[in-house]
């Protein structure tokens, strides 16, 4: 099954809008919903993506899923080759990427991520629980190479 990305503005009823910043650049959040960007991202992950941001190789995008258009995907550009982007997930064991559909044209990647927040899973009761959520909850998602 396909990875799934919410945003908000195609949820209905006051669905939140895009915030514009810096040059014009939307910023909005997407939610990740399967594990092909395992060990990076995991099921419930929230990403601050950017739309129209300049992807480069290492990148983790939001992008249209080529067979099925109203499907958003993340996955980690790897390469720019000949007409668009080769990308790939973190996770080995999921094939739902570039190996399975080609290369990805530009005109269907449509944001880059900047930041993972993960919820809290569970009750966090003691101080240093909360702490060490508190130390990785947010994380600015680097550009190091993890698809294989």
């Amino acid at each position: 099954m396909p990875e799934r990305v919410r945003e908000p503005e195609q949820e209905s009823g006051g669905g939140a809008e895009p915030v514009r910043g810096g040059p014009l650049r939307a910023v909005g959040l997407a939610e990740v919903y399967n594990p092909s960007m395992v060990p990076t991202l995991r099921p419930g992950d929230q990403l601050v993506v950017r739309y129209g941001a300049v992807v480069r190789p290492g990148d983790v995008v939001v992008l249209r899923h080529p067979f099925r258009q109203d499907l958003l995907i993340v996955k980690r550009a790897v390469e720019r080759r000949d007409g668009g982007w080769w990308v790939r997930g973190d996770n080995p064991y999921v094939e739902n990427d570039s190996r399975e559909f080609g290369v990805v044209p530009d005109e269907l990647v449509i944001a880059r991520a900047w930041l993972r927040v993960r919820p809290p899973r569970g009750l966090q009761r003691s101080p240093r629980a909360v702490a060490s959520w508190v130390l990785s909850a947010v994380r600015p998602l680097s550009r190091r190479l993890r698809a294989r």
